[in-house]
């Protein structure tokens, strides 16, 4: 079952130049800077009100967000959301049809496991559903 509104991912170019700028606008400073090795990303997390935004950065030519940002743009890459088992969304979703992007969870940034459903099947919005990892994880 999907909780709320976990974050909303924006792909920037550069996140030093980025997080001043969304600094200006809500205010405060980044709570966290993180890179994530196997998606390719450095993410800088920002915490307005109770939600978040996710700033994301390319760390190579080949990752998601610089392959985004080369055809899009900066702007909007994902909506994330929460759920408390991952596991058991995937198997709903995939018999509901929607496209899968990975088969199991990954690690993400900001301690979450996640996965990705293709926007062919939700109306051309990149889905993630994120859940906390627990030390087993």
């Amino acid at each position: 079952m999907i909780n709320k509104i976990e974050h909303i991912g924006i792909a920037v170019k550069d996140i030093k130049t980025s997080n001043e700028l969304f600094e200006k606008i809500f205010g405060k400073p980044h709570y966290k800077i993180e890179e994530v090795e196997n998606e390719g990303v450095k993410t800088s997390f920002f915490k307005v009100g109770i939600n978040k935004i996710e700033l994301l950065e390319a760390t190579n030519e080949d990752s998601p967000i610089a392959k985004f940002i080369k055809t899009k743009g900066e702007g909007i890459h994902h909506i994330a959301f929460e759920v408390d088992d991952i596991e058991a969304e995937i198997s709903r979703l995939k018999k509901e049809e929607f496209i899968v992007l990975n088969e199991k969870p990954k690690i993400g940034a900001d301690n979450k496991l996640i996965v990705f459903l293709h926007p062919k099947s939700t109306n051309g919005v990149l889905i993630e559903l994120c859940q906390e990892r627990t030390n087993k994880e």
